[in-house]
């Protein structure tokens, strides 16, 4: 049985690829995005985490407590602490840093590699000999006064530089103009990966980023034999034990790595779920190809079964088959996975969150699941044609073909695909008056989808015949061709529901997706538009970055500008979650934000008074009158919290944000006490837009941290991050067309092969290759339109019902089909049946008529 097991594997190797290719790409995505995973996780670690390798100790500042004196305040980390250091014994050297973050401008004024957490500055701290050991000098020299400055190589290439241009760039608010001197070199990975370092001379980077004359720490090397803990044992003996702290490398290095884990899970969530969808699909096609291979060889499983073969050998032997395939689909894929996940970060990848980039990282987990999936779902999608292989009888098999199902199992179907379908639409209707897109609502949509889904794969063999007679009114009008197309669709139901089930899932998932991502898309361009009263907004993006306060003035001045308006953004905890609360003029926020209040208004906000969108008083049981708990504007471990009234309650916008408190409120509690995120800019009617958006600029003295936008800039900018999240849908779920091509072109194959004597006939009677040729392709057309019509019908339910959740979280969301792309959906899959019937039409049009008549 063994050798006949191989015997068979070999003999059908061109509809053996097939399956392969199937599995292959399932594997492909599952190994790839499990390479992904673990290569994005090991590159944003190096792009984020310091390298304590060489760091035995790290000596920090504390944070001062409220009303610390000013001696707690400016820090112990100086150069006395740093020479007390050294002399601990056990210390081999010391290295002070005086380090923060800056983002620099290239040479054309863009911003340079915007990465959070990767855009280094540090000081420029020479030792003895005059050199910094951790910034070696390729090119120039180091900074020596507050107006020169020194990059890394990899920073200088990307952004243009050269010794002795101009740099610009800002630390936290105010744009600082450099000369640059030194270009070094760097081996810390949060700048080799993504990043930028900037090297400033150790005044101007110890004013910057700690107090003159301190650091913001110092690290401490040990001498050979001297373990770290004790190390910091004897350090923390010699420090202000109110003002500093020693922590081990080890210890920050098991912190970053926690964090780094926390903000790299969600990578491998989106592409594991089409690799999934893939292997369902592609279950479909191997399930197909084994049944259509035991069809086809009944003659000669009866024969072995005739001559002493049991049915748990040939069960078995169809299982071999099957393991050989997905062994086989396994190597393939993973290589080929090795690809995707060389290509996914550049696809997942946006203007403004890149993914850090390093080489491919290869465990045994990618290795294991290639060959647990690949073998696996092989062997299981076998499993069901070996019983019926199993289950051949000789003298039946031997004068007898395959059974049209008995009309009690056409019942059993159709009364189990009905449960299914009334199960499924009532989970997805029951969503209709859903308020929120809620982590049980999305749940309770997920699985009425799939009730739904398997309840069209249920019924499809019972649908094929009226859907496919309904249809054979447009292939019949081809005359005899159409209708013999029409008759082979015919032939065998459930051999049609089968190949078309591929095409319905990805068809059903591809409408539902362009249905619900324009009617979202829309809403979002709605909601951004109506929330914004200003015709610009000059933003850092960031809560933990500010405008500088003369930036404010310098934008009212400009001409053209009617108003500008100073927003604070902070975050505080409101109902035990973190949440964004905007600070703005009670007087002119009207002016340049377009607030739709529910009740009570924005004049009455002021110290202790705040307004709450109506998602967060929904929440919180909130209302005008109502007193909420609130932390401190911004977070920590001391975090105070005051009773807030709240004085309305407003429509969602983002503009607005979660909560609206006084500027002043708001901006004294920050993180950045005083500051401002945000100006709202009004113009005058006639003003050039070109122009002013230019002069913008240059008010805010083209500062890196800083964007200026207009109206349709933040409309494109709401819908940007939905559009390529769709993009990269879109593209994955085009693997589930390949695999669904591929499961025509298979059944098509394996039909022709059946059909041999049929159509030698067809040629003896007179129809010509064109005719055997058009025959066939209209045969997968009308398979492919099947599929595609009960996929349509699915995706566009599901749609409907799943839009109900967006519907109650965003006041402007409406169901908007779009007919464009849905009708290219039709297209692209009539089209994907019309090219997959290429190779097997015309492998039938070229059989010689009489030995096809001859053919056994």
């Amino acid at each position: 049985m063994l050798t006949t097991a191989l015997r068979n594997f070999l003999a059908h190797k061109a509809r053996q690829l097939m399956t392969v290719l199937a599995v292959c790409l399932g594997v492909a995505f599952v190994s790839g995005t499990l390479v992904f995973a673990d290569s994005t996780a090991a590159a944003s670690r190096d792009a984020m985490s310091k390298n304590y390798a060489d760091i035995a100790v790290s000596v920090t500042a504390k944070e001062p407590p409220p009303g610390a004196a000013t001696q707690q305040r400016t820090g112990a980390l100086d150069d006395t602490l740093a020479r007390k250091l050294a002399a601990v014994p056990g210390v081999a050297a010391v290295r002070p840093s005086a380090e923060g973050a800056a983002t620099m401008n290239a040479a054309d004024n863009t911003p340079l590699r915007v990465t959070p957490g990767a855009n280094l500055a540090d000081g420029y701290v020479p030792g003895a000999d005059g050199k910094d050991s951790r910034y070696p000098l390729a090119e120039g020299r180091a900074p020596r006064n507050s107006g020169e400055l020194a990059v890394d190589g990899t920073t200088a290439t990307a952004g243009g530089l050269h010794l002795g241009d101009k740099v610009t760039l800002a630390t936290d608010g105010p744009v600082m103009t450099k000369r640059l001197v030194g270009i070094v070199t760097t081996k810390d990975t949060r700048v080799t990966a993504a990043g930028t370092l900037a090297l400033f001379d150790k005044a101007t980077a110890q004013k910057l980023f700690a107090s003159p004359g301190h650091y913001s720490s110092i690290d401490l090397t040990a001498a050979p034999g001297t373990a770290p803990s004790a190390l910091a044992q004897r350090v923390t003996e010699v420090l202000p034990a109110d003002r500093a702290e020693a922590t081990t490398g080890a210890a920050l290095a098991d912190q970053q790595t926690a964090l780094v884990d926390t903000l790299t899970r969600g990578y491998t969530k989106l592409p594991l779920v089409f690799a999934g969808i893939s292997l369902f699909i592609g279950s479909f096609l191997i399930v197909n190809t084994f049944t259509m291979l035991v069809t086809r060889r009944t003659r000669e499983i009866a024969l072995l079964r005739a001559i002493g073969a049991t049915r748990r050998q040939v069960s078995r032997s169809v299982l071999l088959e099957a393991l050989l395939v997905g062994l086989l689909a396994s190597a393939a894929g993973f290589l080929l996975g090795l690809g995707v996940a060389s290509v996914l970060p550049g696809i997942l990848s946006t203007d403004g969150n890149a993914l850090p980039q390093g080489p491919l990282v290869i465990g045994p987990r990618p290795v294991a699941a290639a060959l647990g999936v690949g073998v696996g779902v092989t062997v299981l999608a076998a499993w069901l044609p070996s019983r019926k292989a199993a289950k051949v009888a000789p003298v039946e098999a031997m004068r007898t073909t395959e059974q049209p199902p008995s009309a009690q199992r056409s019942r059993i179907r159709g009364v189990a695909g009905l449960a299914l379908l009334v199960l499924g639409a009532g989970v997805l209707v029951s969503l209709s008056g859903a308020k929120d897109a809620s982590e049980a609502n999305l749940q309770q949509a997920m699985f009425g989808c799939a009730l739904l889904t398997a309840a069209l794969i249920v019924l499809a063999p019972i649908l094929a015949s009226p859907v496919i007679r309904l249809t054979g009114r447009l292939t019949g009008r081809f005359g005899i061709t159409g209708r013999l197309a029409q008759r082979n669709a015919l032939r065998d139901p459930r051999r049609t529901a089968a190949t078309a089930a591929s095409l319905l899932i990805s068809t059903g998932l591809l409408a539902g997706l362009a249905v619900i991502g324009n009617s979202t898309g829309q809403a979002l361009d709605r909601q951004a538009a109506d929330g914004l009263g200003a015709d610009y907004v000059i933003s850092t993006g960031s809560p933990t970055t500010a405008i500088e306060a003369g930036a404010v003035h310098r934008v009212a001045e400009t001409s053209g500008v009617r108003t500008a308006t100073a927003v604070s953004d902070a975050a505080a905890t409101i109902g035990g979650s973190v949440r964004d609360i905007a600070g703005v003029d009670p007087g002119t926020v009207n002016d340049t934000m377009k607030l739709d209040f529910v009740s009570g208004s924005a004049k009455d906000l002021g110290p202790g008074r705040i307004a709450v969108s109506r998602t967060l008083a929904r929440e919180n049981n909130a209302t005008v009158g109502s007193e909420l708990n609130v932390g401190a504007f911004g977070t920590g471990p001391e975090q105070q919290f005051t009773k807030y009234t709240v004085v309305g309650v407003y429509q969602d916008n983002p503009v607005a944000k979660d909560a609206l408190g006084a500027r002043g409120d708001v901006a004294k509690n920050a993180l950045k006490p005083g500051s401002v995120q945000r100006i709202l800019v009004r113009t005058d009617g006639g003003a050039d837009s070109t122009q002013l958006e230019k002069q913008l600029h240059t008010a805010v003295r083209n500062s890196p941290l800083i964007t200026v936008q207009d109206r349709e800039q933040l409309v494109t900018q709401a819908a940007g991050t939905l559009g390529d999240l769709l993009n990269v849908m879109y593209g994955m779920l085009a693997v589930g067309v390949v695999i669904s091509a591929l499961g025509i072109v298979n059944t098509l194959a394996m039909s022709v092969a059946e059909r041999t004597r049929e159509i030698g006939a067809l040629r003896a009677l007179g129809m010509d290759r064109t005719g055997i040729r058009r025959m066939i392709r209209l045969e997968a057309v009308t398979v492919a339109a099947f599929g595609t019509l009960l996929g349509l019908a699915g995706g566009l339910f599901g749609a409907w019902a799943v839009g109900s959740l967006a519907s109650g979280a965003m006041p402007h969301y409406a169901l908007a089909p779009p007919w464009g792309k849905l009708l290219l959906v039709c297209l692209l899959s009539l089209a994907t049946g019309a090219l997959a019937a290429t190779v097997p039409a015309r492998r039938a049009a070229a059989l010689n008529p009489l030995e096809a008549v001859a053919d056994a």
